[in-house]
Parts: structure tokens; sequence; C-alpha cells
């Protein structure tokens, strides 16, 4: 059986550390620039920088995203930016390109970095991965339309040595391989350029042409009005049959997610594998675990996407576009001074008295209590009111650096 890699998302340096911690093999980061997630935090060259070292010294690759599909306008930039890229003290594992052009470029001036073709260049057969690998690809990111059994067969007719990277967790796009107008054409902001506005989660609705400003429901079937509006993939009931196809990279989509997202798939899915891997046994009896906690991040409802045949109408969602969440992502531990005070920086707001849980990166969820709080000078409070707060924290149980703080969310809506 071919080792598999768990391939993690990151949107800012501290979602990174977060990845790297709860337990991903390599992370995929974007930079300022040439990345389909122009929204997402992304990470200067000096982040990048710290980024990497802090992943290889705890051996974990990271990968860089330069998957737009380019514009005359920037070419000349990308090869700017690569040669940067390429300078680096701690330089990259691999680039993840889209196109042609990217490629040749990233190819003359970063020979010896590996690329990683993106799911965006609609890589649904072996000739597409062979033509790649030709090109001197390393690797080939499943389209989103392949089956298991389709991606089963690519394997068997690719080179020993070439990597199959695929998606198995998080949102879906209703176009081709991600290959998306509707946004350029609505509002001007180009999904292939890194900017797409998600016109695929809007509340639709028809305006008859004699009657303007009359806008009638849209109903499926009396379901509800978001047409376009794709469930979330989840393959974590699927691992044997993953591994069994031949994929190398299991990789999870979210770089616009937040640390408690990151972590909870990170930890979840690296059991998961690690478990499988000991035994089909072992990962069945442990399901239900799996199951509980992948709801304690932000989600849709779930998928299987293509993996087993064309998604049926159970695959879309047509009364909403809100995600959910089982949790509330309250902070990280920076660290624990002598006192036994946690410090952090606020994500959501709590309380002294409140029931919270620890979040460990090796699978423990320890539940504590909120002893007190105090401000940066050591005032005591009775709640952290302040978006990016800096305070600290006693709890019942002495928590240790890099652990997440999380509570239930009796809400259940989320943001990412």
């Amino acid at each position: 059986m071919r080792r598999v890699e768990l391939l993690i998302p990151a949107g800012s340096l501290e979602v990174l550390k977060t990845a790297v911690i709860f337990g991903a093999d390599a992370v995929y980061i974007g930079g300022e620039a040439f990345s389909l997630r122009a929204k997402a935090k992304n990470f200067s060259l000096r982040e990048m920088e710290e980024g990497i070292c802090f992943a290889h010294e705890r051996g974990v690759k990271v990968y860089v995203t330069a998957n737009i599909f380019a514009h005359h306008g920037d070419l000349e930039e990308a090869g700017r930016y690569f040669r940067e890229l390429d300078g680096l003290a701690a330089k990259p594992d691999a680039l993840i390109i889209s196109d042609p052009g990217l490629f040749s470029i990233a190819r003359e001036v970063c020979p010896d970095m590996e690329i990683h073709i993106s799911t965006q260049a609609n890589n649904t057969n072996y000739k597409t991965y062979t033509f790649w690998h030709k090109l001197g690809a390393k690797r080939v990111v499943c389209a989103r339309e392949l089956s298991l059994s389709e991606i089963k067969k690519i394997r068997e007719r690719i080179p020993e040595d070439m990597e199959i990277e695929a998606f198995i967790h998080g949102a879906m796009c209703i176009s081709y391989s991600g290959r998306c107008l509707l946004s350029n054409y609505m509002t001007g902001r180009d999904a292939n350029q890194g900017a797409c506005t998600h016109p695929c989660r809007w509340k639709y609705a028809v305006v008859e042409e004699s009657r303007p400003g009359e806008y009638l429901p849209v109903y499926e079937n009396e379901r509800g009005t978001f047409l376009f509006n794709s469930g979330d993939l989840c393959m974590i009931e699927h691992i044997p049959e993953l591994l069994d196809a031949g994929i190398d990279s299991f990789k999870i989509e979210g770089r616009m997610k937040a640390a408690l997202y990151v972590a909870t798939v990170a930890r979840t899915y690296r059991k998961a594998i690690d478990d499988c891997m000991e035994s089909e046994e072992t990962y069945r009896n442990h399901m239900e675990w799996y199951k509980q906690e992948i709801g304690k991040c932000t989600y849709r409802q779930f998928t299987t996407g293509f993996y087993f045949g064309k998604p049926g109408r159970e695959s879309q969602i047509y009364d909403s576009s809100t995600y959910r969440s089982e949790a509330v992502y309250l902070g990280m531990v920076e660290r624990v001074d002598e006192r036994g005070y946690a410090h952090l920086e606020q994500k959501n707001k709590f309380c002294a008295g409140d029931s919270i849980e620890i979040m460990k990166p090796d699978g423990r969820n320890v539940p504590v209590l909120v002893e007190a709080m105090e401000d940066e000078e050591g005032t005591p409070m009775e709640s952290c009111p302040h978006a990016k707060q800096r305070f600290a924290v006693k709890l019942s149980e002495l928590p240790e650096k890099y652990d997440l703080l999380r509570m239930e969310n009796a809400a259940g809506e989320a943001q990412r």
C-alpha cells in the first residue's frame, strides 16, 4: 500500500502552525499574489519563510499555490515572484500551478522545485497525467468530477513515481473543476483570478419582463431557492476505499477557514488514516468519534461528491446557505505562565465561570471550568468582550502551548 499524505490548508501563519501541530503531513498556502484565494489573509514572504521553517522543523512539507489563470500582464510579475520563492532560505517544497504559461515560467525559474498540477487544470484522464509527467510535474490533483473507480484506473496507467492528489473534505463547487465565470459576469470579480464572490451560495428569484421589481420565488419541488448551493464533501467514512484507489495525498479544502476547522479536520482525518493503516477493524470501531468530531467544525450538509457516481439532488442544499458548527472557537494557547495562566488572543467571547473544552493535538478533549480571567495588565475581568483582545485565563486543568480552547455552540450556526 502506498504511503498516504494528509494535506491541510492554511490561510494564515497561525492556521499553518495549527495544521502542523494537529496532524498534517503537508500544508498548502497562498502568497500575496497568483493564488485563487485572494480574500484569504495569505502570506507575506517573511511569514511564508517563518511558516516553512516551523513546518520543516517538525517534518511537515509546505506547498505554495500559484493556480490562477494568468493574463499577459501577470507573466513578468510571476517570474519575479517565483524567483523570490526560490531565493528564500526556507523554500517551499512545491508549487501548485494550473496555467501552462505559469508552469513553463516556474520550470525555468525554479528548476529544482516540485510542481503539482492544480485541480483547476481539469485532470480527468490518465493521458493528462502522463502529459504533465513528461513536462516535469511530480503530482496531479484530480478533477473533482472523477469517481474512485476512475482514479484507480488512472493509478494503473501512470508512472509509479507520479503522485495523485484528491480532495476528500470541504466545500464543493458547482462549476467544472472550479472553472467558474458566474462571479466575473455578475460582479466583475474573476473566480479564476482568485476573487470569487461565491454567487452559487446566493438566494435566487425570477423577475418577469413586464413586471419589473416583482420578484417571484423559485421553487424546486418546494425545497427552496438556493439553486446552485452544493453540500460539503466528507469522506471520513470511506478511508479504505480512498486508499484502495491509489491516492497519494488526501487533500482538505479550506484556506478561508479558521484554526478550529483546520485543527478539527486535521486531527480527525489523522486519526482515521492512522487507525485504518493499523487495521480496518480499528478504523470502524472509532467511526462514531470521527463523525462527532467532524460535526464540531463548520460544515454544510455532507456528500460524497462524485466518488461513487454522479451526485443526485441529495448533494444540493435548497433551503439555506448557512454553515453549521457544534463548537465555537475561543483561541489557541500561546504560552502558559508560571502561575498556570494560559495566554491567548480572543476569537469569540466567553466568561469566567463558563464550562469549555481543551482540544489537544493527541485526540483528547478535556472539559474544564474557566476559573479566572485577566487582561494584559493583570487586571481581573469577567469576560473577554473585544475581538482579538489579548488576555490570560486560569482553567481548572493546566493546558499546554498550542492547545485549542472551544465551547459548545448552542445556536448551531457558524461562520467560516
